[in-house]
């Protein structure tokens, strides 16, 4: 990834402003700052400081050609990436910080150039004042500005890779029922393949023969395994659970659920990058305003004075007008913000989401994953029948359940183990078709089924200890021996410790939590309730989260905060899309924010960092600016009727005084 391409991936510009592509990897920008470093002090050694003499300053006959001969290899070495910028920023007549820094070294170059030429061949009197110290501390700061920016950024992963490396690389096409591998590339629809045990699906289908169940956490985002029976569809990246099956192809390609997912994601991504850097602004602005301070400076001093003075008044406006510290006001605020963030479990991978904060309205999130565990429980169980107690009933469930690997099954399973409850035997246990399961138990029928299911075949069971463990967030399940309930187990999702705290600073910041999900809308509504969210949409596919993202957006600033892949196009959409760690790596890649230990009030940690950079920046942003703003008037001389110019020696003091400033400021930041 090209330097500059990198860095306004970082720092959110146009497409079209990205003034570095292309200029080199980061290996070449730390050889060219080490080169510009090298150069820059045996120039500082042996050149004066806006003509100030330095006490360890060398002259020595023929210094200044040995100056001029260092000064350009530096100018056009170092000064490179700062060329190209100017010139893709002045081809969209959008002048920013290349543009500002380029013609800073270029003026000072070129008047030190004449300088020397003035002074040793030309024998000008008085001495002319050459600035090839501000020329060789301007690139190597700029450059230094650029290599910490860089750094304080993890490099960003491409989503669209991650969602590729879901789909295994082969695929078991059934041809005349003989088993070939191929290519998933030369796959096709009404393809006829095979899927294995524990195998990826290659690409969406139906299936035509044999059952199993398939876990689609890494897809949907949805922590639980989903049998599967012939007509059934599955998707492409879906991980096949213990049995084979065969499917026919019916989307891969630029047709499939993935390939879908990675078009929205491309899209959103490219939606984005329209931002703009608030110290590129400034720069402009600086560039504008010292080049037309400069002209006007020339053409009065040339009417009241000599050209040699108003070409020198001129030539110092633009010189001061060089971004010593707005350069390093935002990459040293970036720094120190995004250590702070590593050690509070936060990866910042796209800074400009900091600015976008004190805008935000809403915060849309997922639930599996972000609000819960995606670990079911066992919350409570029971017995009604007079012959078997709790244990019993515990064992049973185990029976029925062992060997399945659905998340309900493993929360019974657990229960089990933890109570030293021993599964019961039960024998030709299947799937009950929309309700549960069932098998055989002492030559009794042994079902474990839904309320819905008693419902329909008329069983009575405790209407009102349903209501009360249902409304309490859990799964209720009934264990029904030859037509008679007798017995039940409650099982919840478990709600992650830090989620009902972060809804409450959420609102408290006035940010409105709503819940987005693939769930379906009564357990939604039900974590809902016991978080404190009112607004729930449930049952979502991807573009189905997108376009809710969208919509949130033309009423205010969205923050999406998810983990699956079926969350990965709002994430990527949104003004601030928050991953978290334990994720998939499409969602990851997709979003300008890793919460790395998964824990949800890292996103109140991350606001409150958020905003306090941005002060920071704001900040520094003055300071750096404000040198200017009061500088470059003066140099002009503005104030010459009282009998004041500012001198250029006081003109360098202050610059490296908001230099320094600049960077105290920034080792200020603190998360609280």
């Amino acid at each position: 990834m090209d330097d500059m391409h990198m860095q306004h991936d970082m720092s959110g510009m146009n497409d079209e402003d990205m003034h570095m592509d292309g200029m080199m990897h980061m290996g070449n920008l730390r050889r060219k700052l080490w080169v510009s470093i090298a150069l820059t002090i045996p120039i500082i050694l042996l050149t004066p400081m806006m003509g100030m003499k330095l006490p360890f300053q060398l002259t020595f006959p023929g210094s200044d050609w040995v100056v001029l001969a260092l000064g350009t290899i530096l100018f056009f070495y170092g000064g490179t990436p700062f060329f190209f910028g100017a010139r893709d920023e002045l081809k969209t007549r959008k002048p920013a910080m290349m543009s500002l820094i380029t013609m800073g070294i270029s003026v000072a170059y070129i008047y030190s150039l004449y300088a020397v030429l003035a002074n040793n061949l030309l024998h000008v009197h008085p001495h002319v004042m050459d600035f090839f110290w501000e020329l060789a501390t301007l690139i190597v700061i700029m450059l230094l500005g650029h290599r910490i920016e860089m750094n304080a950024v993890m490099n960003a992963g491409s989503a669209v890779d991650s969602l590729a490396k879901l789909l295994p690389s082969v695929a078991h096409r059934v041809v005349n029922e003989q088993v070939q591998d191929v290519a998933i590339s030369d796959l096709k629809v009404d393809d006829h393949v095979s899927v294995r045990a524990g195998e990826q699906i290659p690409a969406d289908g139906t299936v035509v023969s044999g059952s199993t169940n398939v876990d689609e956490a890494m897809v949907t985002g949805e922590a639980k395994r989903i049998e599967k029976q012939i007509d059934d569809p599955v998707i492409g990246g879906s991980v096949n659970g213990d049995g084979t099956f065969e499917m026919i192809i019916t989307g891969t390609g630029e047709t499939g659920y993935l390939a879908k997912v990675m078009d929205l994601v491309s899209k959103a991504q490219q939606s984005k990058s329209a931002q703009e850097n608030m110290a590129d602004k400034v720069a402009g602005t600086l560039f504008y305003a010292a080049l037309t301070v400069a002209v006007v400076a020339f053409i009065t001093w040339l009417l009241v004075g000599n050209l040699a003075l108003a070409l020198s008044v001129a030539v110092t406006v633009l010189i001061i007008a060089c971004p010593h510290a707005l350069g390093l006001a935002i990459p040293l605020v970036i720094a120190r913000s995004t250590a702070i963030a590593a050690r509070h479990g936060l990866l910042i991978r796209n800074r400009d989401a900091m600015e976008r904060v004190h805008t935000l309205k809403y915060a849309l999130m997922d639930k599996t994953g972000t609000l819960t565990a995606g670990n079911f429980k066992v919350q409570n169980y029971g017995s009604y029948s007079d012959e078997l107690n709790n244990q019993q009933i515990l064992a049973l469930l185990a029976g029925l359940e062992q060997g399945s690997s659905h998340p309900l099954a493993v929360g019974v399973l657990t229960a089990a183990k933890e109570a030293s409850v021993t599964p019961a035997v039960i024998s030709n246990v299947k799937q009950l078709t929309g309700a549960g399961l069932q098998g055989e138990w002492q030559a009794k029928l042994l079902q474990l089924v839904s309320a819905t299911y008693l419902d329909g075949q008329n069983l009575t069971y405790d209407k009102d200890q349903f209501d009360k463990l249902a409304s309490a967030g859990n799964s209720v399940s009934y264990l029904v021996l030859d037509g008679t309930v007798i017995g039940f187990v409650a099982q919840g999702d478990e709600l992650k410790p830090a989620a009902k705290t972060m809804i409450e600073s959420l609102r408290a910041q006035e940010i409105e939590p709503v819940m987005l999900t693939g769930d379906n809308l009564q357990t939604a509504q039900l974590v809902a309730k016991q978080l404190g969210i009112t607004e729930v949409h449930a049952q979502l596919l991807p573009q189905d989260k997108e376009a809710l993202v969208k919509q949130y957006q033309q009423t205010g600033a969205v923050m999406m905060i998810g983990d699956g892949v079926n969350d990965a196009p709002s994430l990527a959409r949104a003004d601030i899309g928050v991953a978290i760690g334990s994720g998939t790596d499409v969602a990851v890649d997709s979003a300008d924010v890793v919460l790395v230990r998964s824990d949800p009030h890292d996103v109140v940690d991350f606001l409150n960092l958020a905003r306090k950079t941005t002060s920071k920046m704001t900040q520094n942003l003055w300071w750096g600016a404000g040198y200017n703003i009061l500088a470059i008037p003066l140099a002009a001389g503005i104030l010459a009727p009282l009998g004041f110019m500012l001198d250029p020696m006081v003109g360098a003091v202050l610059m490296s005084l908001s230099t320094v400033i600049v960077a105290v400021n920034a080792m200020t930041l603190r998360v609280r």
